[in-house]
């Protein structure tokens, strides 16, 4: 649909849905309407969301790493997927976009989405998503209330970390494991010791390195606050985490959000499996990320981490587990299959909820787009 101020604006227009996915929020593009070009595409991105800056002032972003979220959307060739959905991590006050990690909270979005902008036929009372995340590989089945064909986003379901109730989006994660690394333990081991520091480094969803709060001389029961001004502590894990990228065959990580960083501690509450402060990886998650929730999950069931230092693991193939974080608690349901050192990770899955909050167009000034603005304007 024409924009009614394109005859008076030297800026592109690129059509965008603005959605709460889960804890985080962020516009959702169709992949047709962005360049193709990467180089050009996080140039757009950038100027779209008003990096860096750290209030975004000059663009739609939300000045939090939660809110400086985006999907790009398209229909998928894939025997198993309906639609593609590849995530981007925009930096609020770095000129920096990151393709590499998954978002399972804005992924709680992306079956509404995909039904609102007609890419998917609603059914009634629920419809079937099946979303493969080009990130990492995952496949995830979405189911969406939908009565009489249409997304119904009003219910009783509520999460930590967003007010209110709504209705519930049911995730369901496959072929989660190695999905960066392509190893379930990229070292080869369930455990590592990094400058002194115990260290589980494992890729299931999300890469990360989960190490415990007491050896950080800290409980693991801080706020947000206080956590994300104890710069000295983000520096040491920090170099733990970079170190632990090359280990893992990811490279220079300095630069990327992945992998993530996991602090460890004991539950608090009664019918609580862990407490996890849970790292993006410069400043703590304010609540818990979905994909941080399986790989935690899944360090859990497997023995020999770090994660089984600190909680027991449930019984049997099919667990659920009550991950505590700084604003509640998150729940998520991990299958495994095998025993010992055999056992491994079949799939996980999530109650979420997901939100529409606006519908129509950003504008990005033409000089974003590079020598590709002719092509776009036109």
């Amino acid at each position: 649909m024409p924009s009614p101020l394109r005859a008076r604006t030297h800026q592109i227009g690129i059509p965008c849905i603005l959605m709460r996915g889960g804890t985080s929020k962020g516009p959702f593009f169709l992949a047709d309407d962005l360049p193709s070009d990467r180089k050009v595409l996080e140039q757009v991105l950038l100027a779209a969301m008003g990096s860096p800056d750290a209030r975004q002032i000059n663009g739609i972003g939300g000045a939090d790493t939660l809110t400086s979220k985006i999907a790009i959307i398209s229909r998928s060739k894939r025997d198993d997927a309906e639609i593609d959905y590849l995530f981007a991590q925009c930096s609020v006050d770095q000129p920096m976009v990151d393709f590499s990690p998954n978002c399972g909270n804005m992924l709680a979005a992306v079956g509404p989405y995909a039904i609102e902008t007609g890419l998917i036929t609603a059914q009634s009372p629920t419809t079937r998503v099946r979303i493969h995340n080009v990130n990492t590989g995952a496949v995830i089945t979405a189911t969406i209330q939908t009565p009489d064909g249409i997304v119904n986003y009003e219910g009783e379901a509520s999460i930590h970390g967003v007010p209110g109730t709504s209705a519930p989006v049911y995730l369901e994660f496959s072929n989660i494991v190695g999905g960066k690394t392509g190893k379930l333990f990229p070292t080869g081991k369930p455990m590592d010791v990094i400058d002194g520091i115990e260290a589980t480094c494992i890729d299931v969803a999300m890469p990360m390195v989960l190490m415990k709060a007491s050896d950080f001389g800290i409980s693991g029961y801080e706020s947000k606050p206080e956590l994300d001004a104890n710069k000295e502590l983000i520096a040491r894990f920090e170099q733990i985490r970079r170190k632990a990228g090359v280990l893992m065959g990811m490279g220079d990580v300095s630069a990327s959000v992945v992998p993530k960083v996991g602090l460890l501690s004991p539950p608090r509450t009664a019918g609580g499996t862990i407490t996890s402060r849970y790292f993006v990886p410069w400043n703590l998650h304010a609540a818990h990320a979905v994909t941080g929730a399986l790989c935690l999950g899944s360090a859990i069931m497997l023995p020999g981490t770090v994660a089984r230092q600190v909680c027991e693991a449930p019984a049997g193939p099919f667990a659920d587990i009550i991950i505590e974080h700084p604003t509640g608690s998150m729940g998520v349901a991990i299958e495994t299959t095998g025993e010992g050192d055999a056992m491994t990770i079949k799939g996980g899955s999530f109650i979420r909820t997901a939100r529409l909050l606006f519908a129509g167009e950003v504008f990005v000034p033409a000089s974003a787009f590079g020598d590709a603005r002719i092509e776009k304007a036109a």
